[in-house]
């Protein structure tokens, strides 16, 4: 039976490109992607003059994990639910690396309105232990830090 988790960050000081979220999948139970949420939570760049949109790629199938973050533990959204078997890293400096990677989902969002996208039934972007890890990466630097809060919404298969 699936069971939905939630990982998350909040108020963070963003200031280089880094994989926000990174998520390794337990044997034999593949993580789907089901929603994404992002947004900033300071109020440096709120004037027309400094907001900027980011770029971030959700990609599959690096096989050496990021490092500089931190490990919060997914939380079940159904309060009975048990632990999930998926280990999630958020906010990895140092970015995730080799393997055979596929972008699955590339876009952007503007700093001051923030991005939540819900992937549409049969079209969220999945990973397996064999293709190990799968990522939400910030490909390039704000040009300046902000403080930036994220909510990934992951479905656990098996």
């Amino acid at each position: 039976m699936p069971r939905m988790y939630t990982v998350v960050f909040g108020a963070v000081s963003v200031s280089a490109a880094q994989d926000l979220f990174e998520i390794t999948p337990a044997d034999d139970k593949p993580v789907e992607i089901v929603g994404l949420s992002l947004c900033q939570t300071g109020n440096s760049d709120v004037g027309d003059a400094a907001e900027e949109c980011l770029r971030f790629s959700i990609i599959r199938g690096h096989t050496t994990s990021g490092s500089g973050g931190s490990a919060p533990t997914p939380t079940p959204v159904k309060p009975n639910d048990t632990a999930a078997g998926f280990t999630a890293e958020v906010n990895n400096t140092t970015v995730a690396s080799t393997g055979t990677t596929t972008i699955l989902h590339e876009d952007s969002f503007n700093v001051r309105s923030g991005y939540l996208n819900w992937w549409p039934m049969e079209s969220e972007p999945t990973a397996n232990q064999g293709n190990t890890t799968i990522v939400v990466r910030l490909n390039t630097a704000p040009a300046d830090a902000i403080t930036l809060s994220g909510t990934l919404y992951v479905r656990e298969v098996g």
